[in-house]
């Protein structure tokens, strides 16, 4: 073992406590200028809007301005990996989604970030379910008439539309597949906006999609038919449209999230106001109303629960990318 002489050690004891002290008083002052949520995404998308209603929310409890970044690009890698290595003040946080923290890394060979080790989990602030919808002109009823047909192909598989190539609502088809063992063709478009009407048109067979994303379609009814949603429980804003599991796929559970979440080494005390501003904001029943709207709930789980949780997720989605060989294009 090395030799230290005392001043050495009254130097670096001193070192420590000014540190200490310097996080302690960081923390106690924490915020004194405005907060950047960096949502890795485009501006209009669902990402956005939560991510400005999580800023929106923290802004009440912290009294402090909290100010959205859009920073686009690479299925939400940019974005994040930008808050990854941003300094770990608590003054710049980022949106993660089901996407950049459970999937990209078992699509993407070069992630400029670790979902795991780089970030560090603030809360869950939102939850919604996919669903899936075909034309109104369709034949298709239930699921179980999807899953019928789609066994009786007869040399053409069935098709079914995304919003990309390694979404989160890609995956949801991909595990549909694979839980009712059935082999479909994935049709990939550049959003909703150009998905939705290849499915109303006919020219796909199916359509996943974020359930806020085709919300309104799927209400007015005449150009899409909602078949089920992919979460354990029916959603509120379509009472009527059963769940996968209630329709012959017991324990189907699937829910696109976003979450908040701190670059790793921000000081406990920071995360911790973060936490629970995070926690007190989600609690308001205008929160809850506005996420209604979007057919979404707002997050029940913070720090490490939220951390646990994904930690399922990685799971989960790491085995069906395995199993049906997606990279991402």
């Amino acid at each position: 073992m090395p030799r230290f002489s005392r001043a050495a050690l009254w130097r670096r004891g001193l070192a420590a406590l000014a540190m200490a002290v310097s996080c302690s008083v960081g923390a106690a002052g924490f915020p004194d200028h405005p907060i950047t949520v960096v949502v890795p995404y485009p501006p209009g998308g669902a990402a956005d809007l939560f991510g400005r209603a999580i800023a929106n929310a923290l802004q009440g409890s912290l009294k402090s301005t909290a100010v959205v970044e859009n920073r686009p690009g690479a299925g939400g890698n940019i974005g994040m990996a930008y808050v990854a290595r941003s300094k770990p003040d608590g003054y710049t946080l980022g949106l993660g989604t089901i996407g950049t923290q459970s999937i990209n890394q078992f699509l993407y060979a070069n992630m400029p970030f670790d979902p795991e080790r780089d970030l560090v989990p603030i809360a869950l602030v939102s939850v919604t379910p996919n669903v899936l919808a075909v034309s109104a002109k369709s034949p298709y009823k239930t699921l179980q008439d999807v899953i019928a047909a789609a066994r009786d192909t007869r040399g053409k598989k069935m098709s079914y539309a995304s919003p990309g190539i390694g979404s989160s609502v890609h995956l949801t088809g991909a595990y549909f597949a694979s839980v009712a063992h059935l082999d479909l063709l994935h049709v990939p478009f550049k959003g909703t906006s150009a998905s939705l009407p290849a499915v109303a048109g006919g020219q796909v067979d199916l359509l996943f999609d974020n359930l806020p994303g085709a919300l309104a379609q799927i209400k007015d009814g005449s150009l899409v038919r909602g078949i089920a949603v992919t979460s354990l429980q029916r959603n509120p804003s379509v009472p009527d449209l059963p769940t996968f599991a209630e329709s012959g796929l017991p324990g189907f559970d699937v829910t696109a999230w976003f979450a908040l979440y701190a670059p790793h080494g921000t000081p406990a005390a920071v995360v911790d106001r973060l936490i629970a501003a995070a926690r007190e904001g989600l609690k308001a029943p205008e929160v809850a109303a506005s996420f209604a709207t979007m057919g979404a709930q707002p997050g029940t789980l913070f720090g490490d629960d939220l951390a646990a949780f994904e930690r399922t997720e990685r799971q989960k989605w790491g085995a069906v990318v395995k199993q049906q060989g997606i990279t991402a294009q």
